[in-house]
């Protein structure tokens, strides 16, 4: 049996070895069309930053390798033109010599992953400009930082690659703006967990500039619509990536909405032996079983193996993406899985939304603040997705949760989970049970939740709500929310019978705990409809600003 796979980075890769481990006869070809093969992209940065030191720890593998352990053929700087599915055929052209000939398969596997998108603007071309890709784009970048040594660098974009080069740039003493045309940083997020980063990423005097315009690239500036001025160096297009999908569709294959490639669970396209796997398809979601394009080297891995797996007869299946990633700026970790609060709004769930802001283990022994934003059905209690913003502990509680919405838990589900404690490691209730419990409390509990957004929307609209403020007095002179009445919290059940029990009341405290205990009081004492405030004092004052912003 023939394979030949198009594309050699993770999931052209990992199909062909894969696919070796399976079969020790068939015989197996990798087309490559760059000259660099299995390589780590999401290091780029990393390296760009001098964290790492060598290019090659980024690209530990090449063809002799491949051929030495699997017994794989790796052609690099070799294009395939185009691919006949009913003879079973590629036209192949080596880019070094000009020639171009046909090879046949049994079977093919496309991996040809994704490209940098970048919008028209003029000036996108000149030498100073790039996008941030592959190894060629990060060596062109370190050459331009070597000789160059700019003193200012322009973002456009602030998705991960954005973010992770704003740090590194940052770490060589150059200094940063970030440009983007949404109102807020980091897309992938809720704007008011965004809010978290932006200000983050201001402290540590970082230039944010959001819902901007960019009308032209010169020698050493980014010039905006409004005709302001940004001094730049060093301009880095980080404005998202567009799956490499043509080649696929000029043979027939069926693409999605995202224009990448349609596989089912076995990574089969619509064409007989034809299948695909990485940057260049599209997943189905766990939680809705909707198509998306969740492109991430995790995810290019995993499809690899089951393509490999699945061309060789095995039985692998893809169980679905949660989009799950994380990244690091400036010291801070934001993480996300499965869907966003907007995500889950737009796919018709009634949700229950929860901001947990707790410390990722005991003050004591240096224990951090971290803000857990959930996301459950309010029909089911099943937890749809969770965001995270901390400066340590967000990568373990990520994956918990990634862990626990891939098989389908529920907010109460996450009480019972058996955590590892210790207090170099956690708190006694782990933040992770902690959102569980919230969120338990609010769908069966009878302990409702309201977000800022919906305070402040009820407010605006001249609804009657009674916001009751249970710190201590200092701390509600200091600041509170808007119309609050300061009654606290070791005084409410006196001031309970002054008050009328049909009103909606809203509670709160600086991050939720006291705010939940006055919301008890009043439940017990006959109220009937007391909410309380999700993430206190902290989320309201941050997600008001974001809608003063916006």
């Amino acid at each position: 049996m023939k394979i030949i796979v198009i594309g050699a980075v993770a999931a052209g890769t990992s199909a062909a070895a894969k696919a070796r481990r399976n079969s020790e006869d068939a015989e197996i070809t990798i087309y490559e069309r760059d000259s660099f093969i299995s390589y780590s992209g999401c290091g780029m940065p990393y390296f760009l930053g001098g964290e790492v030191e060598k290019a090659e720890s980024l690209t530990p593998r090449d063809p002799a390798f491949f051929k030495s352990k699997y017994n794989v053929e790796i052609k690099t700087r070799h294009e395939v033109l185009s691919i006949d599915a009913g003879n079973k055929n590629v036209s192949v052209k080596d880019l070094a010599s000009g020639e171009v000939f046909t090879d046949h398969y049994d079977k093919l596997i496309i991996a040809t992953g994704a490209r940098a998108v970048t919008p028209p603007i003029p000036g996108r071309e000149k030498a100073h400009v790039f996008t941030l890709r592959n190894i060629n784009d990060m060596l062109r970048i370190e050459s331009f930082l070597v000789e160059k040594k700019p003193r200012t660098a322009a973002i456009v974009g602030t998705g991960f690659i954005g973010l992770e080069m704003c740090e590194s740039l940052t770490r060589l003493g150059i200094s940063v703006t970030l440009l983007e045309k949404l109102p807020q940083v980091t897309p992938g997020l809720d704007s008011d967990m965004a809010v978290y980063v932006e200000e983050h990423l201001k402290k540590n005097n970082i230039t944010v500039k959001t819902g901007v315009s960019i009308t032209q690239i010169t020698e050493d500036s980014v010039v905006l619509a409004d005709g302001t001025t940004i001094p730049a160096e060093l301009t880095l297009l980080s404005t998202g990536i567009r799956p490499n999908g043509e080649l696929a569709a000029s043979a027939g294959v069926t693409l999605g909405k995202s224009g990448a490639i349609l596989v089912n669970e076995r990574m089969e396209t619509n064409l007989t032996d034809v299948y695909a796997c990485g940057d260049c398809t599209e997943q189905f979601h766990v939680v809705t079983g909707q198509q998306v394009y969740r492109p991430l080297g995790s995810t290019a891995n995993k499809t690899g193996r089951i393509a490999g797996d699945c061309a060789t007869g095995g039985n692998l299946r893809y169980r679905g993406t949660l989009g799950t990633g994380i990244f690091r700026v400036l010291g801070l970790s934001v993480g996300q899985t499965g869907l966003s609060e907007r995500e889950a709004r737009e796919a018709g769930y009634d949700i229950v939304v929860n901001h947990n802001i707790k410390p990722d283990k005991p003050e004591y022994l240096g224990g951090e603040e971290m803000v857990i934003k959930a996301v459950a059905d309010r029909a089911t209690g099943r937890i749809l997705g969770v965001q995270i913003v901390g400066r340590a502990g967000v990568d373990k509680r990520i994956d918990v949760f990634a862990t626990a919405i891939s098989f389908g838990a529920k907010a109460e589900d996450l009480f019972y989970l058996d955590l590892a404690y210790a207090p170099p490691f956690s708190t006694t209730k782990d933040p992770v049970m902690y959102t569980g419990m919230i969120l338990e409390n609010a769908i069966h509990g009878g302990r409702p939740l309201m977000t800022a957004q919906e305070l402040l929307a009820r407010q605006e609209a001249g609804d009657q709500v009674t916001v009751i403020d249970a710190r201590v007095s200092a701390q509600y002179e200091k600041a509170h929310v808007e119309g609050a009445n300061s009654i606290p919290h070791a005084e409410i059940r006196d001031a309970a019978e002054l008050l009328d029990q049909d009103d909606v009341v809203v509670t709160y405290c600086n991050k939720g705990t006291t705010g939940n205990a006055a919301q008890n009081i009043l439940i017990n004492k006959g109220f009937r409809h007391v909410y309380n405030l999700s993430g206190g004092m902290k989320q309201y004052t941050v997600t008001r600003k974001t809608i003063r912003k916006s």
